[in-house]
C-alpha cells in the first residue's frame, strides 16, 4: 500500500498546476465507471453535476471526478477532463452517442498573490486535459493539482492523501484539498487535530499536546470577519473497492464527512464550502448495515488522516505575505 486514494484497483490520480498563476487541477480517474454519489455540508460550495449524483437521480455511475483551484471559474476543468475520456470512447452510451460523466467541484484561490490576469478565457479546461492525461498510479502530494493554491487559518494548505483497509478486508482511500477557513493544527503549535488518527509518523508524529489551554481552543479563522463563503473549501474524494448501491455511497459520503471534523476547527461554517465524494468499484460485497457503518468510520478515520497530510507535505508560495508552510514553522 502506498497511503494514496490509488492503492483502489482500477484509480489513477493525475495533477495539473501552473506556479505562475497559482492554481491547478487534479483528476481522478475511474478504469471502469463507478457507482457514486456526493454530500455537502459547507455553507458556500461550488459544485458540477451535483444533482445528478443524487441517490435519485438515473444516472448510476461516473467516468472520473475533477477537484480545481479558480473559484466558479474552475468549473470548466471538467470539460477538459470530459475532452480526454471522449477521445477515448469512454463515457455514458446513448445509441452512437458517448457522453462522459465527470462531477467536479472547486476552491477559491483567487487572491493568493498568484497572477490571475490570463485574458477571455482562465485556463482551467486545458489543465483538467493535462491532468486527465497525467493520472497515474502515483502521485505527489501538497501544493500540486488542485492543493497548488490552497490556504487554512494560519498556515499553507494542500492536497493529502490516505488510505485504509477493513478488518473485513475492504478497501477505502481518500484524497482531500485543503483550503479551509479553519484551523489543522492546535493552536499556534505543530499539533494536528487528526492526530488520535495518524498512521506510523506520516504527518510528523507529534501526537497530541500534553493538555489544553483555553488559548488552543481558540477559534482561529481565515481572513478572520472579512472572511467569504467563495474563500474557503475542503474537497474530499473517497474511495472503496466494496460493493455500493448509490444510496448506500451517498450514506458512505455522509459517514466520510465526519472526519473532516476530526481535522479541522471549526469545519462546515457558513464560510466554506466543503464536499465528500464516495465512490465504490464493485470488487467487494459488503453487508449493507454493519459492513457499511465499519467501512464509514474507517473512511471517516482516512479523511482525517488525508486532510493533515496535506497540510503537511504543503509548501509556501513565493509571493510576498504568502502563509508559511507547516514544515516551514515546525519541520
Amino acid at each position: 500500500m502506498k497511503n494514496l486514494l490509488t492503492d483502489i484497483a482500477g484509480v489513477s490520480v493525475g495533477h495539473a498546476d501552473d506556479a505562475a498563476i497559482a492554481s491547478g487541477v487534479t483528476a481522478i480517474i475511474f478504469d471502469k465507471r463507478a457507482v457514486a454519489s456526493i454530500d455537502v455540508r459547507g455553507g458556500g460550495p461550488g459544485t458540477r453535476e451535483e444533482a445528478l449524483l443524487a441517490p435519485q437521480s438515473a444516472m448510476e455511475a461516473i467516468d472520473a471526478i475533477t477537484l480545481s483551484g479558480g473559484s466558479a471559474l474552475g468549473l470548466d476543468a471538467a470539460g477538459g477532463v470530459q475532452a480526454w475520456l471522449a477521445e477515448r470512447g469512454r463515457g455514458f452510451r446513448v445509441r452512437d452517442a458517448v457522453v462522459p460523466i465527470v462531477p467536479g467541484a472547486i476552491c477559491f484561490d483567487l487572491l493568493n498573490g498568484g497572477n490571475k490576469a490570463w485574458g477571455r478565457f482562465p485556463p482551467y479546461r486545458d489543465l483538467g486535459y493535462a491532468a486527465a492525461d497525467a493520472a497515474a498510479g502515483d502521485f505527489h502530494l501538497g501544493s500540486v493539482g488542485a492543493g497548488m493554491g490552497a490556504t487554512t487559518a494560519g498556515l499553507k494548505g494542500g492536497l493529502g492523501s490516505a488510505s485504509a483497509q477493513t478488518d473485513d478486508g475492504v478497501m477505502v482511500a481518500a484524497l482531500a484539498v485543503v483550503n479551509a477557513v479553519g484551523s489543522v493544527t492546535v493552536g499556534t503549535g505543530p499539533w494536528f487535530w487528526a492526530a488520535p488518527f495518524e498512521v506510523g509518523s506520516e504527518f510528523g508524529g507529534r501526537g497530541l499536546p500534553p493538555s489544553f489551554t483555553p488559548d488552543m481552543l481558540k477559534i482561529r479563522l481565515k481572513g478572520g470577519p472579512q472572511a467569504t463563503a467563495a474563500e474557503n473549501t475542503t474537497l474530499v474524494v473517497v474511495v472503496t473497492d466494496a460493493q455500493l448501491t448509490k444510496p448506500q455511497a451517498k450514506r458512505l459520503a455522509m459517514i466520510a464527512q465526519t472526519g473532516m471534523a476530526r481535522a479541522i476547527y471549526p469545519v462546515h461554517a457558513p464560510t466554506d464550502g466543503d464536499v465528500v465524494f464516495a465512490a465504490a468499484t464493485g470488487a467487494k460485497p459488503i453487508d449493507p448495515q454493519f459492513g457499511l457503518t465499519t467501512l464509514g468510520a474507517v473512511a471517516a478515520n482516512t479523511v482525517a488522516r488525508a486532510i493533515a497530510r496535506g497540510v503537511y507535505a504543503a509548501t509556501a508560495l513565493p509571493f510576498p505575505g504568502a502563509l508559511p508552510s507547516w514544515q516551514d514553522r515546525f519541520g
